[in-house]
């Protein structure tokens, strides 16, 4: 199925799995649905098996908008325990995002079934909430624990037949631009590596890279943090750092912080190989795109950085949300960066790389070798330290579910084909409309840096406690000054000021 005609199945309202192998374009559909669907006032819920994942699209984890957590099975009196907060938005959510889908627990999608059933007073599945699933099974399994429920993939969960969801399976590669890769990745997939498929990925082992500097994957936490570290010390350059902002309660903001790549203190040198860890939405930079630290601008020592691509940008601060359907509970700011020399696996989920080294000696469980493989666009970009046995192993039961979703995909295209003529017809009048026009001056961040100082004289420099202090000072008088006064005062943006007092007092403190 091509990616118009899932579109248009899912703004039509119908339940859907959209899975396809990696690099299909799982995520720029469902990123594109979102959009959609809020521009219609719909309520989406945006959430994720994992805290990375659900950060990524600016969402939720799914067990903290079910209010489910951690546990294995309901409580008797769970409704009780639900707080109102939490009820007011499953009863308010129209449609319901779960990404990262490979990862749930057949027995947790039948827990969200019946929360969402019995807190809507609705009994048909998920309490007639249009629900989006998202994901491939053939890349990371649920996790089982030795003491704890054992469960397998969504498609044996007991609401899984009456849910009965479209099945849009993409098939459009727009990752992969090697057909050798690519047939090793489709042989993976079907459970076939024949001898020659090995061999060609053997010739990566210890295999040179046009790049003199490539991420390196690896299987677990411990090999990561020793490589950056020491790579970091090796540079004779002076250190940068830049601590992050936050807003929210801090229960939210912890969350938050366990869901992201952003870290709490980054430190930088110049030769630092880094990588881009969000979007931008000027789509200057991917997540995933590498470079290097050349040097930091003068005035705010934000990093230069040459990317791998060939462009030399200036990186400024993000801010990433935890979002509650509608609600911000939290946030963080900092700069969109982190070393580079290594990353495990499971973080590069989703990610697409330039090049890498993986080493997959020791992968211990079925798709973690499909993952880190398909993260490349090519075998000119991938240089392995070594594989074992089960890095070219998927789970069996991944394969008969992916028949399965194959067939029912033909199927389901063929009877809502009609839906084709729609989506043609939606594409042609957003080609009529006018595009509106871009406020954004052409210019390096230097530029932009200096006429907006012309205004704001400190922008995007840091508070000083003194700063800080008498910011404080100000907004807890009995007759505080308005964020007008407080800007002259301050020769700061309106927004610096609003998101200062938010860290100290709360996303509630400015209205």
């Amino acid at each position: 199925m091509d990616q118009s005609l899932a579109l248009e199945i899912m703004l039509e309202g119908n339940n859907v799995l959209l899975t396809g192998p990696a690099g299909s374009g799982k995520t720029y559909v469902l990123n594109e649905f979102i959009r959609r669907a809020k521009k219609q006032n719909k309520y989406v819920a945006v959430t994720a098996t994992t805290g990375l994942a659900a950060t990524h699209l600016g969402g939720n984890t799914i067990h903290a908008w079910s209010g489910i957590g951690i546990a294995d099975q309901l409580h008797p009196q769970f409704e009780e325990h639900l707080l109102k907060g939490r009820r007011d938005i499953i009863e308010a959510t129209d449609v319901l995002i779960i990404d990262e889908i490979s990862m749930l627990h057949d027995y947790r999608l039948d827990m969200i079934d019946e929360v969402a059933r019995k807190v809507r007073r609705d009994d048909r599945p998920f309490g007639g909430i249009q629900v989006i699933l998202c994901g491939d099974f053939f890349q990371l399994p649920p996790v089982n624990r030795n003491d704890g429920r054992q469960g397998s993939f969504v498609v044996n969960a007991e609401v899984w037949e009456e849910f009965d969801p479209v099945i849009c399976y993409l098939q459009e590669q727009h990752r992969q631009d090697d057909d050798d890769f690519l047939e090793i990745l489709n042989a993976m997939r079907a459970g076939d590596v024949r001898r020659h498929h090995a061999e060609k990925l053997l010739e990566r082992v210890d295999a040179p890279l046009e790049q003199h500097e490539a991420t390196e994957l690896h299987t677990v936490n411990i090999d990561v943090d020793r490589i950056n570290e020491q790579r970091l010390n090796g540079l004779e350059a002076g250190e940068e750092s830049y601590e992050m902002a936050t807003t929210g309660k801090e229960s939210y903001v912890e969350t938050l912080k366990r869901s992201c790549l952003a870290q709490e203190v980054l430190v930088l040198k110049k030769g630092a190989l880094v990588m881009c860890i969000k979007n931008s939405a000027e789509k200057r930079v991917a997540n995933g795109t590498l470079g290097t630290v050349i040097d930091f601008e003068k005035s705010t020592r934000y990093p230069i950085v040459n990317l791998h691509s060939g462009r030399t940008l200036t990186m400024t601060p993000e801010t990433w949300e935890l979002r509650d359907g509608d609600k911000k509970r939290a946030s963080i700011t900092q700069i969109p960066l982190r070393l580079a020399w290594a990353i495990t696996v499971h973080k590069s989920q989703g990610m697409t790389l330039d090049a890498a080294r993986i080493d997959l000696r020791r992968a211990f469980v079925e798709g973690m070798g499909y993952v880190a493989l398909s993260r490349v666009r090519n075998l000119q970009n991938l240089s392995l330290v070594g594989i074992n046995r089960m890095a070219l192993q998927i789970s069996p039961e991944a394969l008969e579910i992916d028949k399965h979703l194959r067939t029912k995909s033909e199927q389901d295209a063929k009877r809502l084909e009609h839906l084709r003529e729609r989506a043609l017809e939606r594409e042609a009048l957003e080609k009529l409309q006018p595009q509106p026009q871009s406020t954004t001056k052409a210019g390096s961040w230097a530029e932009k840096l200096e006429k907006m100082r012309e205004k704001y004289p400190n922008a995007y420099k840091p508070w000083s406690e003194a700063e800080d202090a008498k910011l404080l000072q100000y907004f807890e008088d009995p007759k505080p000054k308005s964020i007008t006064k407080l800007t002259k005062e301050f020769g700061r943006h309106p927004g610096s000021i609003k998101a200062r007092l938010q860290k100290h007092f709360g996303e509630d403190a400015v209205l």
